[in-house]
């Protein structure tokens, strides 16, 4: 007997799903995205399976933030353990090495962990998923091969102790897109005299979503049940919201439709020339991006609406 067809629908928005331990980025995405019945989803900025915490799920014309929330600065809490390395520097692989932890103080740690603010380069670690000559690190790593890694420019924005007890540390960082939690867990251990590697690892936030909740897979089964595909669509947050830095610009009507059409449309105000904006209809509905012109029209960038019916059901 066959599968009976599962009906999946037209959604926008953005979930900030708390991803479990265990699972992958695109697991949890794909079960996110079955509890919505969504037509189109995607997910902006992996976390490791052996991470929990913030996942953004961008469902529908939000999946074009996507590119734009890879960017954005994040912020985790680190658990390490002192006095051991792994050769992936968290609990995916055994214990290499090992090394005394040496008499340390909270004001000593402090005082290391202040050495890593600001801008500064990175060597990524072998079990990453960047490429030399078409293979991932982390096969060439599997394998038992090393090869040279150039610096990245990273910058820690803030980084503070939240524990610590003999050789366990546990801090808070907020960095830059780019940053290996990983490699600052054993160059901190390293910056104290040891070894260390990454014992636990949860993203906190990805910026602008600092002041908003994050939903499990379980509570969102749970609203699925009770309240149907409205009270799931109640806990989205809209795409406006990635782009809360930008001033915004109110169009008529008239201008709305032209800018829809991908022309050049004038605003209620003149906008400054080179300026990002969001752009609004008279109803509040957000456009989507567009950029100010010398004679201080907007040009469309990017826009978040469809111009053709919306709702539509589809059989997968």
């Amino acid at each position: 007997m066959s599968k009976p067809r599962r009906f999946y629908r037209d959604v926008d928005g953005i979930l900030l799903l708390d991803k479990p331990l265990g699972l992958s980025s695109n697991a949890a995405l794909q079960q996110a995205r079955a509890i919505f019945a969504a037509n189109k989803a995607g997910h902006a900025g992996s976390l490791d399976p052996l991470a929990s915490g913030l996942l953004p799920i961008c469902f529908g014309q939000a999946t074009k933030v996507c590119g734009r929330l890879l960017d954005a600065g994040k912020t985790y809490l680190v658990d390490v353990q002192l006095g051991a390395r792994t050769e992936s520097l968290d609990l995916e692989t055994e214990i290499i090495e090992r090394a005394p932890v040496p008499p340390l103080t909270e004001e000593g740690v402090d005082t290391v962990l202040a050495g890593f603010m600001g801008e500064q380069e990175q060597i990524p670690p072998m079990h990453s998923a960047l490429k030399h000559q078409g293979q991932r690190l982390y096969e060439l790593a599997r394998r038992g091969e090393s090869v040279e890694r150039p610096p990245r420019r990273i910058h820690i924005y803030r980084i503070q102790r939240r524990h610590f007890s003999g050789d366990r540390l546990e801090f808070e960082v907020s960095c830059s897109k780019g940053t290996y939690i990983r490699s600052l867990a054993a160059d901190i251990a390293a910056r104290l005299g040891t070894l260390g590697y990454l014992a636990g690892l949860r993203r906190l936030f990805v910026e602008p979503f600092e002041r908003f909740p994050m939903q499990d897979l379980q509570s969102l089964e749970s609203v699925c049940k009770e309240g149907g595909a409205a009270a799931l669509d109640q806990l989205l947050l809209p795409c406006d919201v990635a782009f809360d830095d930008l001033d915004r610009v109110s169009l008529g009507d008239a201008a709305m439709n032209v800018l829809l059409l991908g022309q050049l449309a004038q605003g209620e105000s003149q906008a400054r020339n080179g300026a990002s904006l969001r752009a609004y209809d008279d109803t509040g509905r957000f456009l989507g991006l567009v950029e100010g012109q010398p004679d201080g029209r907007v040009r469309p960038v990017r826009l978040f609406v469809s111009t053709g019916a919306s709702g539509s059901m589809v059989a997968r």
